[in-house]
C-alpha cells in the first residue's frame, strides 16, 4: 500500500497531479504566498507535465493523479460531509448549494480549481474574484504529505494559502479505499494544526527519507522549530517499533526565498551521490544537529557538518554540485532546481533541461544524458533500465513548471519503492 525507505529505491507506484485549471486561474497577487515567480501559461505546464508522466509509463512506474484520487474518495458520504464542514459550513447559501449538489468529479474540480463569484465588476482584489480560491500548488505532491516508511505524516503548511492542501491530502488517505487504513504517524485524523504564534509548520520539501534509519528535516522558512518538534512527536512511535527512521538530522538553512526547502539545496541521486548547493550545504552555511527518535525530549545534538553525520550512519555519498564548480552557475541554476532532481531507481533520475552546467557535471560523473522526448519517442533507439544499475540522467522541459518554483522531486510524492 504504502512503503518508501530511501530516496531512490526502485520507485513502483508515485503520486503527482497534472496542472489543471487552477493554473489559469491564477492571479499575479497570489505569486508571493505561493512562491510562484509568474503565472504561468497553462497549456505549456500541462505539457511539460504530460511529458513527465509518460516517462513513468515507458518505465513501467504507475502514476496516479491527486485529482483522480479525491474524486474517488468523495465518493464516501463521509468524505464530503467532513469537508462541508471544515470548508463551507460559513461559505455564503449559494456556495452551499454548488457544493451539495455538486458531482464528486465536479466537487473535486472545485476543491483545487476554485469556485468563482458571479459579480461583475472592475473590482480586482483576489477575495472578490472567489468564493473559493485555486490551490495551484497542489501539482506539487511532495508538500502537503509525506510517506514515511508504511505510514503517511500530514504537513502543516506554512501560509494559509496552501492550508487546503493538506486538508485534501487528509481526506485521500482517510477515505478512499485503497489508502483509508493507511497508519497515519502522529496525528489523529481530526487534529488540525493549530493556530497563533507557536503554531508548527513543516512542509514535505523538507523531510528526506535517506535510508531506513535516517531522515533529513530542513529548518527553514517553511519549517520551524516547532513543526520539528511536531515531526519527532509524531514519528517517536513508529520510530520505536522500527517502522521509519530513529535518527533525525536537522539541517539549519539560512531563511531566504531561494532556499525555501531543503529539497531545493540537497536530493540523492544515487545510493552513494547526491546533487548539492555548496554554499549550504558543503561550505559551513547550515548548521547540523542530530535527534534520537527513541529520546522522549528529543533534545538536538550539535554536530560538526552533514556529510560526517551521514557517514556515522553508514551512508558515504559524494557530494556533486548542481551548476558545477563555477559559484556563478551554482547560484543561478540553483534558483532553477537544478538540486531539485527525482530518483527513479538508484542512479536513474530526471532533471530540468534549463540547467545545463548541472547536467554536465552529470555527465562528468558518470550519468548518461538522455532527453526525455527521445526516450518517450518509441520510434526512437533509445533504451532506459530502471534494473540495468546504470547512471541516466532524463532530461525534463522547463520552460513552465520551473517558473512555479518547484522541480522534479518537488513535484512527486513517492507511494512504493522498493527496499535497497
Amino acid at each position: 500500500m504504502l512503503h518508501v525507505t530511501s530516496e531512490v529505491g526502485r520507485l513502483c507506484q508515485v503520486m503527482v497531479h497534472a496542472p489543471g485549471p487552477e493554473i489559469d486561474q491564477m492571479t499575479p497577487d497570489m505569486m508571493e504566498d505561493l512562491l510562484f515567480d509568474d503565472i504561468l501559461f497553462g497549456d505549456v505546464a500541462r505539457e511539460e507535465h504530460a511529458c513527465f508522466r509518460a516517462i513513468f509509463e515507458r518505465l513501467g512506474v504507475k502514476w496516479l493523479d491527486a485529482g483522480d484520487l479525491l474524486t474517488e474518495s468523495l465518493e464516501n458520504p463521509e468524505a464530503r460531509k467532513w469537508l462541508y464542514e471544515i470548508l463551507f459550513e460559513h461559505a455564503a447559501p449559494s456556495t452551499q448549494r454548488k457544493v451539495q449538489e455538486a458531482s464528486n468529479a465536479d466537487l473535486a474540480q472545485a476543491l483545487i480549481g476554485g469556485i468563482r463569484t458571479k459579480e461583475a465588476g472592475a473590482d480586482l482584489d483576489r477575495d472578490a474574484l472567489f468564493e473559493l480560491p485555486p490551490v495551484p500548488n497542489w501539482c506539487f505532491q511532495r508538500d502537503p504529505q509525506v510517506v514515511i516508511g508504511d505510514g503517511v505524516l500530514f504537513s502543516a503548511m506554512a501560509t494559509s494559502a496552501r492550508w487546503r492542501e493538506t486538508i485534501l491530502s487528509r481526506t485521500i488517505f482517510h477515505f478512499h479505499p485503497h489508502y483509508s487504513s493507511a497508519p497515519i504517524h502522529g496525528q489523529n485524523f481530526d487534529g488540525m494544526p493549530g493556530l497563533g504564534l507557536a503554531r508548527p509548520s513543516f512542509e514535505g520539501g523538507d523531510i528526506l527519507i535517506v535510508s531506513p534509519d535516517v531522515l533529513l528535516i530542513g529548518f527553514s522558512e517553511r519549517t520551524n522549530i516547532t513543526g520539528i518538534r511536531q515531526v519527532a512527536a509524531g514519528l517517536e512511535q513508529a520510530a520505536r517499533e522500527g517502522r521509519c527512521p530513529r535518527h533525525a538530522i536537522v539541517v539549519r538553512l539560512p531563511q531566504q526565498r531561494a532556499f525555501m526547502h531543503l529539497d531545493t539545496l540537497l536530493t540523492a541521486v544515487d545510493r552513494d551521490a547526491c546533487l548539492v548547493f555548496p554554499p549550504v550545504i558543503q561550505k559551513g552555511g547550515s548548521d547540523i544537529y542530530e535527534i534520537d527518535l527513541h529520546a522522549h525530549d528529543f533534545h538536538p545534538k550539535h554536530k560538526d557538518d552533514l556529510f560526517s553525520t551521514l557517514r556515522a550512519h553508514g551512508l558515504d555519498w559524494e557530494p556533486i554540485p548542481c551548476g558545477g564548480s563555477d559559484p556563478l552557475h551554482q547560484k543561478r541554476e540553483q534558483w532553477t532546481d537544478g538540486a531539485n532532481a527525482f530518483a527513479l531507481a538508484p542512479g536513474v533520475i530526471t532533471t530540468y533541461d534549463r540547467n545545463v552546467r548541472t547536467i554536465e557535471e552529470l555527465s562528468n560523473r558518470g550519468f548518461r544524458i538522455v532527453r526525455a522526448e527521445d526516450l518517450i519517442d518509441e520510434t526512437n533507439d533509445v533504451d532506459v533500465d530502471l534494473d540495468r544499475n546504470e547512471r541516466v540522467c532524463i532530461l525534463l522541459s522547463s520552460h513552465e513548471l520551473s517558473r512555479a518554483r518547484g522541480g522534479p522531486h518537488c513535484l512527486t510524492q513517492p507511494l512504493l519503492r522498493e527496499d535497497l
